[in-house]
């Protein structure tokens, strides 16, 4: 029965339903640490809905801001192109099988307490849309955990902060799982929580005991895709932190690729790369020893098997897996 139910899972992988893949993992992955497990991310997941008619943050370069008070037109939309990573919403991204959520925080200029996204321009939805819908869909799928990443925080002030960690820790409430614990998928399950909070904050963090350190995100910033593989490797040799951590595998473009690419988007570039980053991330295996993955995050999670490459991973924790 237990190779039956492997093989029933591996070939729902394939298929791209990975809704409640928590869940269906095996008992003997029960105990293990989160930080132990492969988990799929989405880089920059609020990208899908940036507005191009936003101005670029305040945090920009002074030449870009300076380009985009003189020509709008052209900077703005060079802008979305290349900062638009991702093209589903978070709960397409979570049934898809996505469970570390990159949102990068910012307060435009014009709009008040509002708080919204931003990558280099801003996003349409506010904060507080979006975790909203992030908590329609963990209360349909109560067995999944997900690990959202609170960074960047453009032009936020501490009133901005405290109004912030105040609403998430009202949102999810028992939900939430302490920065105290070692989580694995049992424990979260027999507490009823759902939601590991990373907030890039260090005065918060130590103010509040629901949310956890920000995560190392290892980046190799670099439009290449062998540069990427090579920087992860090197990494990897060095050993892996401790708790939870990050591998990403998308691409950076700069200043001189966009000029030589007028073209081309941050989608064209991902998808030439996409099957030699995948071919590395298949090779991968999770764990805690040296130069095991745990968090793998990727741009555009929805045109690739990504997820299910990733989630497939942890089957290799099994022995014996590799042979079924």
């Amino acid at each position: 029965m237990f190779v039956v139910k492997l093989m029933e899972d591996k070939q729902r992988l394939q298929l791209g339903e990975n809704p409640d893949w928590m869940s269906r993992l095996p008992e003997e992955l029960l105990d293990v640490p989160l930080w132990d497990l492969a988990i799929p991310g989405s880089h920059d997941s609020m990208t899908f809905c940036l507005d191009v008619s936003s101005p670029v943050l305040r945090s920009e370069s002074c030449l870009l801001r300076l380009t985009d008070r003189l020509f709008p037109c052209w900077t703005r939309p060079c802008v979305y192109r290349w900062a638009t990573t991702q093209q589903s919403v978070l709960s397409d991204q979570c049934d898809l099988g996505i469970r570390f959520l990159d949102l990068r925080i910012a307060r435009k200029p014009t709009d008040g307490v509002k708080l919204f996204f931003a990558h280099g321009i801003y996003t349409l939805l506010t904060v507080k849309e979006a975790l909203e819908e992030l908590a329609t869909w963990l209360d349909a799928h109560p067995k999944e955990i997900v690990i959202i990443s609170c960074s960047h925080f453009d032009s936020l002030n501490h009133r901005d902060h405290t109004r912030l960690v105040e609403y998430i820790i009202s949102l999810f409430g028992g939900k939430l799982c302490s920065s105290q614990d070692s989580p694995t998928l049992r424990s979260c399950w027999f507490r009823g929580q759902q939601v590991i909070v990373s907030y890039d904050d260090q005065q918060m963090v130590q103010q509040h005991p629901e949310l956890w350190a920000g995560i190392p995100y290892w980046y190799a910033d670099s439009s290449d895709p062998k540069k990427v593989i090579a920087y992860l490797e090197d990494q990897k040799s060095r050993g892996r932190p401790a708790g939870f951590y990050i591998n990403g595998l998308n691409l950076t473009e700069d200043a001189p690729y966009v000029l030589l690419h007028p073209f081309q988007n941050l989608k064209k570039m991902t998808t030439k790369a996409l099957s030699l980053l995948l071919r590395w991330a298949s090779e991968q295996r999770p764990g805690p020893e040296v130069g095991g993955v745990n968090i793998l995050c990727c741009d555009f999670v929805a045109i690739s098997q990504f997820c299910s490459l990733v989630i497939g991973l942890n089957y290799k924790l099994l022995d014996g897996a590799d042979a079924i």
